[in-house]
């Protein structure tokens, strides 16, 4: 080190620099480390996942808000065909003999027209309710996988508590919050 530059030590770096220099002693660091290397990978998968299904979610939350635009246009021009037909009704009414049957073969037309744009509108709607349905249930998954991950998290913390505190009882914790993550992770990976 220069002697331009001032360096404080804190106690982090001690355990860091000890743990360097009598390693080869110390079997619990050892065991500390790679327990905390597999969690973490672990726990990085658990992250991924997390990621990928919110993504998925808010895919399929797009895919059921444009569904239900479809067919809300649908339904405007069910309704624009509903208009057409009341007033070719009313010109039946109005209009001499002569002209009455154009107007009835129009209310046919529209009133036929109207049954197909009604069962397209309700089937578009129905792709919008099961996109909203798969939204949530990927978003539950998602929910699933980051307290994985988060448990995970806490069971890192926890290995290092232990390594700085030298409490080799702390361990057991570390392993049983860790496991919990697992157990968290299977379910998110099962969809439950």
């Amino acid at each position: 080190m220069s002697g331009s530059q001032f360096h404080v030590h804190g106690p982090h770096d001690h355990e860091i620099e000890h743990a360097a220099e009598h390693g080869a002693h110390d079997r619990m660091s050892g065991r500390i480390a790679v327990t905390t290397a597999l969690i973490a990978t672990v726990g990085a998968i658990f992250a991924y996942q997390s990621g990928a299904t919110q993504a998925e979610a808010v895919l399929f939350k797009n895919n059921a808000a444009i569904k239900k635009t479809e067919a809300s246009n649908q339904w405007n021009y069910y309704q624009a065909k509903s208009s057409k037909q009341n007033l070719a009704e009313l010109a039946i009414e109005v209009v001499p003999a002569a002209r009455q049957d154009d107007y009835r073969a129009q209310v046919k037309r529209y009133g036929e027209e109207k049954a197909v744009i009604k069962q397209d509108a309700e089937r578009l709607e129905a792709e919008s309710l099961k996109w909203d349905h798969d939204s949530d249930h990927a978003l539950h998954v998602h929910h699933r996988w980051a307290q994985a991950t988060t448990v995970l998290q806490i069971s890192i913390a926890l290995a290092a508590i232990a390594l700085l505190t030298r409490r080799t009882w702390l361990l057991s914790g570390v392993y049983g919050v860790a496991a919990v993550g697992g157990i968290l992770g299977v379910l998110a990976a099962m969809n439950i």
